[in-house]
């Protein structure tokens, strides 16, 4: 896997975040980590689903598991990071 791939998502994510209040998981090795499970991912079903949600085959249901998925504003909002730990306060 191309590293240059890797850290352009890095850099979307990271932008993405500021934009909404909140961050980048500073340890760039969980941060790369995760990037690289969302890139395989996508090259397995088609799109960046979360590593930490269950693909089901269901396109309806399964693209609420997008990375960022619906859900990681309110994680963060409760637990100070999404559930993957991707994006944290």
């Amino acid at each position: 896997m191309q590293d240059n791939v890797v850290e352009k998502i890095i850099e979307e994510y990271k932008k993405y975040a500021e934009e909404n209040g909140f961050k980048l998981n500073p340890n760039k090795e969980v941060a790369e980590s995760l990037v690289k499970g969302l890139i395989a991912r996508e090259k397995k079903y088609g799109a960046r689903y979360c590593p930490c949600r269950r693909v089901t085959g269901n396109k309806e249901k399964d693209k609420l598991k997008i990375c960022p998925c619906p859900q990681h504003k309110k994680e963060i909002k409760q637990m100070g990071h999404c559930y993957c730990n991707l994006f944290v306060k």
